[in-house]
């Protein structure tokens, strides 16, 4: 069927409610909302799935949440025995309809035989990850669009280990899934499978990361005094952030009007603490109190943003990348002072996160490690490790305002990451530095690099199918330099692939995606892929230089290649 006749398939169809029937007649002469909507399907991949909200096969509704629970229900049936007694933890976040498609995500499981362990109220995806492995359960949903505008919500899956679902397992879900009719299958809401997660979870959570802190001293010496102002951003962090700071002695300022659950995210543009107007009433807050730095989370809190005094008093945001290698450096230093930094040490990050990180576990001795973007490769990672015991994860992080440190999930954990924040503060208060200052010394040790990303926005149906093919075909144009720097080498993600500047060519090694990696000289690179979870070509610039200054101007030079580069393969 075409997207008319999907159109009014559903118009006409019985089980849908009577109010999204009415949603559907408002577009009754609308050619192009109808074909938006039923011109496709909602894609389901290893990040589960993500779109507006709003009826019809290519938006996130209640039909839709059906149907991939009807797909994750079936998979969970294959599995060995046990699984579907073992169940499943859903949580979810602040935003439009979370708490409806978690119930209803529920009442599917319930139906299919399956245990459904259900949050009683918005909780983030670290402790939807650590309940996955606390409760022992065959598998993990939560209901979340992450940063996303306030118009979507999203859908996401993890295994049995904590991590988001493999892309082995995705395919097979995605196949039941496809078996399912498009209006999915209606629940079984008040099931006695359906019970709600003990609150004990939320007790051991916390518990398990105040085992994570590495300057007791420091933050028994300045926490109380310490001036630190955090804002959830109308998101699940609240309650876990404060809970976790005010246990270790840090006092925390929170910024009231945005403590509120509000799904419309009324008092920012979008609910992402990357961009610094998203902390903005954080810093004004802060500038009131003259307080030391501010921490902000997303709605699902995985995601932390630091805004931090600079040398002119100034509170200046800090990008994903600065505040992974401020941890990075951290973690390291005092692992390292206090003699418990493991001889088989290793950090992971996304291959295109900061090249700064290997100049620094260089200088530690410890081994790093590169995975495609998403957090659920790094999750991978320590689970490969913690069966052959080769490494010892001790940090991970991407530069999307990522970070994990310890074992406890298996995803982005803004809750840990805002309390080793917190006593990172504390630390070089303690002894007589700033976290600007010490910034500026790991530039002025390693060199300066400076980091950028660029997004290029696409719109409808074809928005991915055309972003892969602007990558494809970047694979086929020979680029000799970028903004002044030689390339050294192109790396085909895709294939698997890196040939060098002679021609040679080497595998990766790393699970495979749509990725073009440009290696430039003197550790510089720029990367361009489309972005996983909204319709954006990502480019990534990470330029090093010998100051802030010739950093800028090579990056400049270097956008405007790119830009040209691009331009050649539309």
């Amino acid at each position: 069927m075409d997207y008319r006749e999907l159109y009014q398939s559903w118009l006409n169809d019985p089980r849908l409610a009577e109010e999204d029937r009415a949603e559907l007649r408002s577009i009754e002469g609308d050619e192009k909302q109808q074909e938006y909507r039923f011109g496709g399907e909602l894609e389901f991949g290893t990040a589960g799935m993500r779109g507006i909200i709003g009826i019809g096969m290519n938006m996130m509704n209640v039909y839709t949440v059906r149907r991939a629970t009807q797909g994750l229900s079936e998979y969970i049936a294959t599995l060995p025995e046990g699984a579907k007694e073992r169940g499943v933890v859903i949580s979810y976040d602040t935003r439009r309809k979370s708490k409806e498609f978690a119930r209803a995500a529920a009442g599917v499981l319930a139906k299919n035989g399956i245990k459904a362990y259900l949050f009683s109220r918005v909780h983030p995806v670290p402790m939807l990850s650590y309940a996955v492995r606390y409760l022992h359960t065959a598998a993990g949903i939560m209901v979340t669009a992450s940063h996303n505008p306030k118009e979507y919500n999203g859908y996401k899956v993890y295994g049995e280990d904590g991590a988001q679902m493999s892309p082995e397992a995705t395919a097979v879900v995605v196949r039941f899934i496809e078996r399912t009719g498009y209006l999915g299958v209606e629940g079984e809401d008040n099931s006695p499978l359906i019970v709600p997660v003990p609150e004990q979870v939320d007790i051991d959570y916390i518990a398990e990361l105040s085992k994570l802190t590495l300057s007791k001293k420091a933050v028994e010496a300045c926490g109380s005094t310490l001036k630190l102002v955090y804002t959830p951003v109308h998101g699940s962090g609240y309650i876990p952030v404060t809970t976790i700071l005010k246990k270790l002695g840090i006092h925390v300022t929170v910024v009231e009007e945005q403590t509120t659950e509000d799904p419309d995210f009324s008092t920012v543009a979008v609910p992402n603490p990357e961009f610094k107007e998203t902390l903005s009433r954080g810093i004004a807050l802060a500038n009131e109190i003259h307080a030391d730095v501010v921490f902000g989370t997303d709605p699902d809190s995985d995601r932390l943003g630091v805004a931090a005094l600079d040398e002119n008093g100034e509170f200046k945001a800090l990008s994903g990348n600065q505040v992974g290698i401020l941890l990075l450096d951290y973690i390291l230093t005092r692992l390292k002072e206090e003699n418990a930094l493991p001889a088989n040490a290793a950090v992971v990050k996304s291959f295109v996160s900061t090249g700064m990180a290997r100049a620094i576990c260089e200088k530690f001795g410890v081994a790093l490690f590169e995975t495609p973007v998403g957090f659920k490769f790094i999750g991978e990672k320590i689970k490969e490790w913690e069966q052959d015991g080769s490494h010892t994860f001790v940090f991970g992080f991407e530069e999307s305002c990522g970070y994990l440190r310890g074992t406890h999930a298996r995803d982005k954990d803004a809750v840990v990451a805002s309390m080793l924040c917190a006593e990172m503060v504390c630390y070089y208060r303690y002894i007589g530095k700033t976290v600007y200052g010490r910034l500026m010394e790991i530039y002025k040790e390693y060199g300066f690099v400076l980091d950028k990303n660029i997004s290029i926005q696409y719109s409808g149906l074809n928005a991915m199918k055309e972003m892969n093919a602007v990558v494809d075909a970047l694979k086929t144009v020979s680029v000799e330099h970028i903004g002044g720097f030689q390339v050294e080498g192109v790396r085909d993600y895709s294939r698997n692939l890196r040939r060098a500047r002679d021609g040679s060519e080497s595998a990766l090694g790393i699970p495979l995606c749509n990725c073009v990696y440009y290696e430039l000289e003197g550790g510089s690179f720029v990367c361009v892929r489309p972005s996983g979870t909204e319709p954006k070509l990502k480019i990534y610039y990470s330029v090093r230089a010998q100051d802030e200054k010739r950093a800028e101007a090579a990056l400049e030079a270097a956008k405007a290649d790119v830009e040209k580069l691009l331009a050649s393969v539309k």
